[in-house]
């Protein structure tokens, strides 16, 4: 039912609009078009951004097999990330303080009994973060200056109002800073705790796009690959839209071949997170390069395959490999 949910709640009128300029500019007829979308949609189980961000347009059906279609990936994490364990995950006060080992950061939570912590909170940092308890994509995440707060407990009582919580401001590292300074830029590591054995899935860099604040791909920030041997940046950069740069359109910094530093201190931190659980069993972490070596930003219990297959291709693979091993480990019990 989550699947149809997206068809139903889809922006028709935008996606229409979009699959026009399609259609123009591949020299395609656009009515074929729209019956090609439907036939993806009920035959393969994909949305109608899959279409457009995986050019499903140009794709045969050996190749659209590869994709991980939305579908797919609502059935996938219902068997490796069961939503019965999402809480420590989705809320996000629960995950820093489960997590503190590796977040290694002041938060606050407003409460109706703790605006004097609140107070000392502010009082500690001049910058901070405010956000959602459970928002998604970057939506509603701020940069905040305490300085702005002309009444701090109308600020407060809001807070609490619309489910706010205040984070300190993570001070990034000045190699990552080259890149793009006005955001934090994370990278996006998938994790499959694989009967105790913690494995790296995937990896890419999301990196902001000079002007906002945050560095996510649904807040046109864009991805790029990395070397998961080495720390490397591979190739281009690419947005929401699958416009392509080669270097960061502010900074002028080019990517291919950039140095991530700490990497490896990097990627042992979430091996070891990732055996923090035996019930979410894939994780995508967003890992901030800080000025004292990385910190977990966020752990998401169902990391979305769009940035993944809009870098690299179809990766069902994913999806097979680790569904496979847990058969193997089902069978043997």
């Amino acid at each position: 039912m989550a699947f149809y949910s997206y068809i139903f709640s889809a922006n028709y009128k935008r996606f229409l609009d979009n699959l026009k300029k399609v259609a123009k500019k591949e020299k395609k007829n656009y009515f074929r078009l729209i019956l090609d979308t439907g036939y993806c949609v009920f035959r393969y189980g994909f949305c109608l951004s899959d279409y457009l961000n995986y050019k499903l347009y140009n794709k045969n059906k050996i190749e659209r097999k590869k994709y991980v279609s939305t579908r797919t990936e609502n059935k996938f994490y219902e068997t490796v990330s069961p939503s019965a364990y999402k809480q420590r995950y989705t809320i996000k006060p629960n995950f820093l303080a489960d997590f503190k080992e590796y977040t290694k950061r002041d938060f606050i939570v407003p409460k109706e009994d703790n605006y004097e912590e609140f107070n000392k909170f502010l009082d500690s940092h001049e910058v901070f973060m405010s956000k959602p308890y459970d928002g998604l994509g970057g939506a509603d995440v701020k940069k905040e200056y305490t300085k702005d707060i002309s009444d701090r407990k109308e600020y407060f009582y809001n807070a609490i109002k619309n489910r706010i919580f205040l984070e300190e401001l993570v001070i990034q590292h000045h190699d990552m800073n080259k890149l793009c300074s006005k955001s934090v830029n994370t990278m996006r590591i998938m994790t499959f705790n694989n009967n105790g054995t913690p494995q790296i899935i995937w990896m890419g860099l999301r990196v902001g796009n000079g002007v906002n604040s945050i560095d996510n791909f649904h807040a046109k920030g864009m991805g790029v690959n990395i070397d998961i041997n080495t720390g490397k940046l591979i190739g281009n950069a690419i947005d929401k839209d699958l416009n392509e740069y080669s270097e960061h359109p502010v900074t002028h910094v080019k990517f291919d071949g950039f140095q991530i530093p700490c990497f490896e201190e990097a990627k042992k931190m979430v091996l070891k997170a990732s055996l923090e659980s035996d019930k979410i069993l894939v994780v995508g972490w967003d890992v901030a390069i800080s000025e004292n070596g990385p910190v977990i930003i966020e752990g998401n219990r169902r990391p979305g395959f769009d940035i993944v297959q809009v870098l690299s291709g179809g990766r069902m693979d994913i999806v097979n490999n680790v569904l496979n091993c847990i058969d193997k480990i089902n069978n043997n019990k």
